[in-house]
C-alpha cells in the first residue's frame, strides 16, 4: 500500500525571526511521532511577511533545515521564504528530500494583490516524486483560488497538493471550502497548513481524494499528522468520486477548448474590472500600486 505520513505544523508565530521555533517543534514532532516522514510549514513562518527579509537562494535559512532533513531522514517543505533574485522578490516554497537536498523551489504564482506589494509572480509549476510513494504538487495560499492551479498540477499527475497559507482575515471560511472543493474536482489529497499566533488565524484542513475533511485545526498551535493512502486517490480517479463523478476522466475526454485560455485572459467584461487596485473610501481605489 502506498501510504505516506505528512505532519502539518500549525504553529503561532510572531513577526519575527522563526527559525529556532520552528526547529524545536520539528524536533518535537519527530521524538513524539517517529513516524511522521514528511513536515509540512505554513508560509512565511521562518521570517514575517515583511520583503525586506528577503535572501537569494540558497541562503544559510534554506541550508539550516536542509540539515534538519537530514538529520531526521525526513520529507520537509518549512514554508515560504522571501527570495531575492536580481531586482524581484518572489515568495518562494522549497522542498528538501530525506538526504537534506532542495529538490524543487516553487514562487508563489499570484501574490495577493495588491496587498502582497513588491512581490513578482511565479510562472512555473512544481510536482515531484517521493520514490515508492506517489507525485505530490505545491501551490501557495492564494494560488488556491485559482482553480487553474490545482488541475493544471493533477494534469502533471500530482496525487497530493502542499499548500502552506498565511491567512488572518476574515475570508479564511471561504478558503476552506476552497481546498475542499479543490480536493473533491481533482480527486487528490489538499493539505493546506495556515500559521497562527500574530500572524494567521489557523484553521488549517487536510482534505481527501473524496472532498472529505481528514482534519480541520482549530485556531491555535495544532500538530496535525495524519496517513495519505495514495491507492485511495488511484482508485477514486479509475472509480468515480463515492463511485460517482470520473471527474479528470471527462476533462481528459472533453473536447471543450476554453474560450479564457484559448483567447487569452483578456475580455470585454474582465477589462470593464479596471486597474488591480486597494479599494478606498466611497468605492475609490486608492493610489497604492500594486
Amino acid at each position: 500500500m502506498a501510504r505516506f505520513a505528512i505532519a502539518g505544523l500549525q504553529l503561532e508565530l510572531t513577526n519575527q525571526d522563526n527559525l529556532y521555533v520552528i526547529n524545536a517543534e520539528i524536533e518535537k514532532v519527530m521524538a513524539r511521532f517517529p513516524w511522521v516522514q514528511m513536515v509540512v510549514v505554513g508560509e512565511l513562518a521562518t521570517l514575517g511577511p515583511e520583503t525586506r527579509h528577503a535572501q537569494p537562494l540558497p541562503s544559510d535559512i534554506e541550508a539550516h533545515y536542509c540539515s534538519l532533513a537530514a538529520q531526521h531522514r525526513i520529507w520537509l517543505v518549512p514554508g515560504t521564504l522571501f527570495e531575492r533574485c536580481d531586482d524581484e522578490v518572489f515568495n518562494t516554497l522549497p522542498v528538501i528530500n530525506p538526504a537534506g537536498e532542495v529538490v524543487a523551489r516553487y514562487r508563489k504564482m499570484f501574490p495577493f494583490y495588491p496587498y502582497e506589494k513588491g512581490v513578482s509572480p511565479g510562472t512555473g509549476f512544481v510536482v515531484f516524486d517521493v520514490p515508492g510513494v506517489g507525485r505530490m504538487g505545491v501551490s501557495i495560499c492564494y494560488d488556491g483560488w485559482f482553480p487553474e492551479t490545482t488541475r493544471t498540477l493533477a494534469w502533471m499527475g500530482a496525487e497530493l497538493i502542499i499548500h502552506p497559507t498565511m491567512t488572518n482575515t476574515i475570508d479564511r471560511d471561504l478558503e476552506l471550502a476552497i481546498a475542499r472543493t479543490n480536493a473533491a474536482v481533482n480527486q487528490c489529497y489538499f493539505v493546506d497548513i495556515n500559521v497562527a499566533g500574530r500572524l494567521g488565524n489557523g484553521r488549517s484542513i487536510v482534505c481527501g481524494p473524496e472532498g472529505n475533511v481528514i482534519h480541520e485545526a482549530g485556531i491555535g498551535h495544532e500538530i496535525i499528522a495524519f496517513e495519505a493512502d495514495f491507492e485511495l486517490v488511484r482508485r477514486t480517479r479509475e472509480r468515480g468520486l463515492m463511485g460517482l463523478g470520473q471527474v479528470l476522466k471527462s476533462f481528459r475526454d472533453s473536447p471543450v477548448k476554453f474560450p479564457p485560455y484559448r483567447e487569452g485572459h483578456a475580455s470585454p467584461a474582465l477589462e470593464a474590472l479596471g486597474e488591480l487596485r486597494l479599494p478606498g473610501r466611497d468605492g475609490q481605489a486608492t493610489d497604492v500600486d500594486s
